[in-house]
């Protein structure tokens, strides 16, 4: 008795969409994955993500090279702007011109390699998987387990490992600009006072206010972005039911609708995401110049 082949359902279609490439590398084994798993590397965030960052920096770099002290071409024009807008809003909240050296070519290189990682979202959702699948095939393994997510900031990981990276660098400023005793001593002493019995509370206060700063700040991205991604196959899935029926016919001009409708929406969407992270990098920097 044989059972026809069907397609994978619309559970199983999001499902396998959400697995990362996974590397165990204390097993040597290529694992199945969950939304949140820290005990494996997401070999899939890390290599979009370190390929996008050197695509970010090469554009920088090139923008750079090809400038001219004449008229701009389009490109080197669209990159001055940008230049002098993340310049601007950095003069906003840093005041310390020597730490605007830093902190603001800093911000322009997370603002378009956020971008970038953001971008991903926009290419057709089975199209680097479907790839990958039939290269997996091809080597002789089983397609089904052929997991790839290209979206890099829809991973928590990577997320929280950038806002991570804020925090360092927010600690580094605060102790660059009040000194190792004048941090230590705010820590003890803000916000309530510099009273003895209250230096415990301040303390408790000043390690809330990092932490939270910090898994908001990676959270926030992280979400806007899994949600996209969602909304993506959501969509795709309308396509998948296509028929010569007029159900189906009409789902797949919902498809084409809804996908072009939301890629638009999803343009802004992308584009915010990045520079509002940046702007919380930079005022994040920022607050670490201030004393309380």
């Amino acid at each position: 008795m044989s059972s026809e082949a069907h397609g994978p359902t619309a559970g199983e279609y999001i499902t396998h969409h959400l697995q990362h490439l996974q590397k165990d590398f204390s097993l040597q084994s290529v694992k199945q994955s969950h939304i949140v798993d820290f005990s494996l590397f997401n070999l899939d965030s890390l290599v979009f993500s370190i390929v996008l960052g050197a695509l970010a920096c090469f554009f920088m770099w090139r923008a750079a090279r090809k400038a001219t002290s004449g008229v701009p071409g389009r490109f080197q024009a669209a990159v001055e702007i940008l230049a002098e807008m993340v310049d601007s809003q950095a003069k906003g909240v840093i005041h310390n011109v020597t730490s605007r050296k830093l902190v603001s070519p800093l911000a322009l290189t997370v603002f378009v390699w956020i971008f970038l990682m953001n971008a991903m979202d926009m290419l057709p959702v089975d199209l680097l998987p479907a790839a990958w699948g039939q290269a997996y095939a091809a080597a002789g393994h089983d397609a089904h387990h052929a997991y790839l997510r290209v979206v890099p900031t829809a991973d928590l990981s990577t997320t929280l490992g950038l806002s991570t990276s804020v925090l360092l660098l927010c600690l580094f400023y605060n102790i660059k600009i009040k000194g190792l005793g004048g941090w230590g001593h705010e820590l003890i002493s803000a916000p309530f006072g510099a009273h003895p019995l209250l230096w415990p509370f301040n303390f408790l206060m000043q390690m809330i206010e990092f932490i939270a700063k910090t898994v908001s700040h990676g959270m926030r991205l992280f979400g806007n972005m899994f949600a996209g991604e969602l909304v993506f196959m959501l969509i795709a899935l309308m396509g998948g039911a296509f028929t010569l029926s007029v159900t189906g016919i009409g789902l797949a001009i919902g498809h084409v609708v809804a996908g072009t409708v939301w890629t638009l929406f999803h343009i802004l969407v992308i584009t915010l995401q990045a520079f509002i992270f940046m702007m919380l990098t930079l005022i994040y920097v920022g607050q670490a110049h201030d004393a309380h």
